[in-house]
């Protein structure tokens, strides 16, 4: 008997005219098996099993290739590719840059050689200082006195080092019994004494006085290694600038007490002994022009030879209320929850609007799109930060729509079915858009990305990236790394070796466990603690011989539940598994110093680094660093963190499975030798080779790749109403060309819901009532539908089905283009379609007397997608060579036609039999569309223009005599219009542009009304 594929296999070799239903339809159940194994397999074909869907009608019995529109963008795979890149060296990075770089150049494109970066934060902190004995001046508010006359006194101060966020004050005590006192520092346990942090005054007796900002190292880091090779310039906010005045206290108001400017404040706005915080409103033009010059020549400077290499920082200046109701509000109350798999109401301790704060993020990221237009140069690169600034590339799109532009999103991004809870998805996802590529720490966070868009937004995925009306946003993964020379110079500093060796003496012959993270709920530290106490339990022997030294710096915003309940537990597990000699677990609710912090990583014989869920984790990186001249102790790691894929020899868990834990603490800590220095020997290689100046350097490199791709390099301008006014009125005949959809209408789900607004039958009503119009729609629409919205303008023509049909103005009877080709195909493209139809919830077939249309619209986004471009595949490689037919993909649809009838045709048509007009204007928005624009190229002479008879009236004069011959035409180059509707750096013919179906009715109505005002005046 026949088996299955040698049934397949004989079917397939049949002439495709012989194929019969029956037959198609006998592979129904086998096609279908496969088709879902593509697709859950990440479209990766199988020897023999997967071989039918890429060659079904074939006469080949050879698999096609992959489709190269699903390489890359994580719809349809969920496994990680090997991204490149990964294993090079900083100076392979940088030889790469330059090869890229000599490239553009050989093609005449511009490059400046600068980058640069849109930061929330700029690296400094910024406090207002006068000489020590000047007394401070205080106006009727008690606000400090800042006006520029020379002859009142400034006020100095050693500022507060805020965090980057801000941390809180310190923690309060809680008032739980605890098995150590609650206000225990580390640096008591180690003898150290504090210090202070170093400012640097500002040369010359000027009254601004500058210090680092700390935070975000490694980014800060990355970019600052990119001085070597380019230009960099930092935009950033300069945070709350403070001054010492003695403000009343905060704890008692007085009727005198400054009113604050926001709902929220910064940990710093009130006062700290004698620093007080100074309202923006307060601060002179003058001190903010000196603020900027003291910025332009400071140099950080610490034991880094890339810190002396120039950095130009940019401060934008944003109000009080409005600077935290960005961050304080909407960033970390919104969208920092959300990020990590949290709503804003899981975090808020009372009611909690997802929108209180939108206009002020709306608004700060708007500044910062007009401070980088002020210093934008063309050629520069541009690469904006994080979440705080997601708007940022749509507004500098807009602003400038040829600057190159780059997204790197430094937090998580979660799945669609999170970030569609988001009230404002939509805005989000189209101002991340704008960009010219969107890079994320892990394939998965792209992959998420990728399905929001797709999902939420309904927008599609090319092999290039993500179609948003027309632009194409390219989407990739490179994770961050730390400065590991850094860091291996701060594992030596002279502070370290007393510290650990205080450690080692206070935890003699004890196993130390050691965690370091932020208190707040998604950094699984109620989780470590449950997997220590489960240790303890399920492995006892290591009662008296392991401790757990957990450190918690303070976050954002005091937690005092969290606080409690960690609090609760530490008392807990030591209450039960501790006694007068023994304390299971010491926990330091601090922010502690660089030398503790090195000490402790040193020391560790474990590190167990478990978040709920985050994105890039520097601690983990520099634990490996630090252990690198110690002990080589393994590292204990949370699958969900975005450095987990890269961090593989660490033992890797799921926190939540505090068994799974406590089993990984318990191997690690009995870990052979030999196993432990694998692990580490390759850890330690990945996180010196991908370091932050290797991200750094891979992210020019792959901004550089976008450059002269996707239209990037020439953007189509804005329709200009002057001249297509001046052009309209010197006309004495005028031809207006419109497709339907997208064009005259927008968009919209339900195809039949697309009628013409009143605003559109105004224009077409003015528009076809001017004896010097001609006017056409010329649409992918059946007959019926035209008729049923526009019939009734008498002097409109119209062609349905992508000029399959016409109706001139003024007639009613349609003329078939069709009449005379061979339509045989169609029955069998229906059987295609329907097979996909069956096998595809809520999509649909619409036929058509010259085409047929697939439509998916109503359809997962996704699997609708997959199973168009599996169906694309089939016609296109089995059937369109055969017949004489062509496939268009449309929006969410694929169609089928006779290859002799299309859009361009009819223009040329049309133009053909009318060689006196003298002003052209056509608009469409997709693809088909370009068959027009095309039409009305011309590109070839430089005099009067001439057009050869087109296909449409050979075809209708065959056998007359004499033949139709070429024909001299009226219209100029300079006065044909071809607008395409979507983005400027939509990849089109088109000579111009519009954003929406809005402007090209707009833009009618202008030039009926001032045509109205010529006839007026005569």
């Amino acid at each position: 008997m026949e088996d299955n594929d040698s049934m397949m296999m004989r079917i397939l070799e049949e002439p495709l005219t012989t194929i019969s239903t029956a037959n198609f339809l006998r592979l129904d159940k086998q096609t279908e098996i496969r088709s879902n194994e593509r697709y859950l397999s990440g479209y990766k074909l199988q020897p023999t099993n997967s071989q039918f869907f890429s060659s079904s009608f074939s006469p080949s019995p050879h698999p096609l290739p992959p489709s190269p529109s699903f390489i890359g963008l994580g719809m349809d795979s969920f496994t990680e590719p090997t991204r490149l890149g990964d294993t090079d060296s900083l100076e392979d990075v940088r030889a790469a840059v330059q090869k890229v770089e000599a490239e553009i150049a050989g093609k005449g494109i511009k490059l400046t050689g600068r980058v640069i970066h849109l930061c929330h934060y700029l690296p400094i902190v910024a406090s207002l200082s006068q000489p020590s004995n000047a007394a401070p001046s205080l106006n009727k508010n008690n606000e400090v006195n800042t006006s520029d006359d020379p002859n009142v006194p400034s006020t100095s101060i050693i500022p507060p080092t805020p965090l980057s966020p801000p941390a809180t004050p310190p923690a309060k005590p809680v008032d739980t019994p605890s098995a150590q006192p609650a206000n225990l520092r580390l640096s008591d346990a180690l003898g150290a004494t504090a210090t202070k942090e170093e400012e640097s005054p500002v040369d010359g007796g000027k009254q601004w006085s500058l210090g680092v900002r700390h935070g975000h190292a490694a980014m800060i880091s990355g970019i600052r290694s990119l001085s070597a090779t380019h230009e960099q310039l930092i935009i950033g906010w300069p945070g709350d600038i403070y001054s010492s005045a003695p403000f009343p206290s905060a704890s008692t108001p007085t009727a005198t007490s400054p009113t604050p400017s926001s709902s929220f404040s910064s940990p710093y706005s009130q006062a700290t002994g004698t620093d007080t915080k100074i309202p923006l409103n307060k601060l002179g033009e003058g001190e903010k022009k000196k603020l900027e010059e003291a910025i332009e020549g400071y140099k950080v400077k610490e034991d880094d030879p890339d810190d002396e290499k120039p950095l130009s920082l940019v401060p934008v200046w944003l109000e009080d209320g409005v600077a935290h109701g960005h961050y304080d509000g909407y960033c970390k109350t919104t969208l920092w929850p959300l990020f990590h798999y949290l709503l804003w109401q899981d975090v808020a301790t009372e009611y909690a609007s997802a929108d209180k704060f939108w206009v002020d993020y709306e608004t700060t990221n708007r500044m910062f799109a007009e401070k980088l237009k002020e210093v934008w140069r063309e050629g520069d690169l541009v690469w904006v930060h994080d979440y705080h600034l997601l708007l940022v590339p749509r507004m500098i799109r807009a602003m400038i729509p040829e600057a190159y532009v780059g997204l790197f999103v430094h937090t998580p991004f979660p799945s669609s079915e999170v970030f569609r809870c988001l009230p404002r998805r939509k805005e989000i996802l189209d101002g991340m858009l704008g960009a010219n590529l969107v890079c994320f720490q892990t394939y998965s966070y792209s992959r998420h990305f990728t399905s929001s868009c797709v999902r939420v937004c309904g927008y599609e995925t090319t092999s290039n990236g993500i179609d948003n009306q027309g632009h194409v946003t390219a989407i990739k993964h490179c994770p961050v790394g730390v400065d590991a020379e850094r860091v291996a110079r701060d594992t030596t500093r002279p502070g370290i070796q007393p510290k650990l060796e205080a450690l080692r003496a206070l935890y003699q012959d004890k196993k130390i466990i050691v965690g370091r993270d932020k208190l707040d709920v998604v950094k699984g530290v109620v989780q470590k603690l449950r997997a220590f106490e489960k240790l303890l339990h399920d492995y006892p022997e290591w009662i008296g011989n392991v401790v757990l030294i957990q450190v918690t710096s303070p976050a954002l915003t005091d937690s005092p539940k969290l606080e409690r309940q960690v609090s609760e537990i530490v008392s807990q597990i030591n209450g039960e598994y501790g006694s007068l000699d023994f304390i299971p677990v010491h926990h330091y609710h601090q922010t502690i110093k660089k030398d503790e912090f090195y000490a402790l990583l040193s020391v560790a014989d474990l590190g167990v680094i478990t978040p709920l869920r985050d994105g890039m984790n520097t601690t983990s990186m520099e634990f490996v660093i630090a252990q690198d001249k110690t002990k080589k102790s393994p590292l204990v790691l949370s699958e969900f963190m975005g450095i987990s894929n890269n961090m593989s020899e660490a033992l890797l868990v799921n926190p939540w499975n505090l068994g799974d834990v406590a089993a990984a603490m318990n191997s690690a800590l009995v870990m052979p030798v030999e196993e432990r220095e694998r692990r580490h020997n390759t850890l330690h290689q990945i996180v010196t080779t991908h370091t932050s100046h290797t991200w750094a350097a891979i992210l020019v490199k792959m901004l550089l790749s976008q450059v002269d791709t996707h239209g990037m390099a020439k953007s189509t301008p804005f329709l200009s109403r002057d001249g297509l006014e001046e052009k309209y009125l010197n006309a004495k005949k005028r031809l207006f060309l419109f497709d339907y959809d997208g064009t005259l209408a927008p968009i919209v789900k339900t195809p039949s819901m697309a009628i013409p607004s009143e605003q559109t039958l105004e224009a077409l009503g003015h528009l076809t009532g001017d004896p010097k119009n001609l006017v056409y729609i010329i649409s992918g629409r059946d007959q019926e539908f035209l008729e049923m919205h526009l019939g009734h303008f008498k002097n409109l023509g119209m062609s349905a089905e992508h000029g399959g049909f016409i109706r001139e103005a003024g007639e009613e009877g349609w003329t078939n283009f069709t009449e005379k080709l061979d339509m045989d195909w169609m029955g069998e493209v229906l059987e295609i379609f329907k097979y996909y139809t069956e096998r595809t919830t809520g999509s649909h077939i619409e036929t058509k007397k010259s085409s047929i249309t697939w439509h998916y619209r109503a359809s997962d986004p996704e699997w609708g997608q997959f199973q168009c471009r599996q169906c694309q595949d089939l016609l296109e490689n089995n059937l369109v060579h055969k017949r004489p037919i062509e496939v268009l993909v449309g929006k969410k649809n694929l169609e089928v036609r006779p290859i002799a009838v299309n859009k361009g045709e009819i223009v040329k048509r049309i133009l053909y039999q009318n060689p006196d007009a003298e002003f052209v204007f056509c608009a469409g928005d997709d693809k088909t569309d370009e068959d027009m624009f095309r039409a009305l190229l011309f590109t070839s002479g430089t005099g009067k223009l001439v057009m050869e008879p087109p296909l449409a009236v050979t075809l209708a004069a065959e056998g007359a005599t004499p033949k139709p011959g070429p024909v001299d035409l009226a219209i100029t180059r300079e006065t044909i219009f071809t607008t395409a509707v979507g983005h400027s750096t939509k990849k089109t013919l088109a000579k111009w542009h519009v954003t929406s179906p809005q402007e090209v009715v707009e833009n009618m109505l202008h030039l009926v009304e001032r045509g109205k005002d010529v006839k007026s005046n005569l």
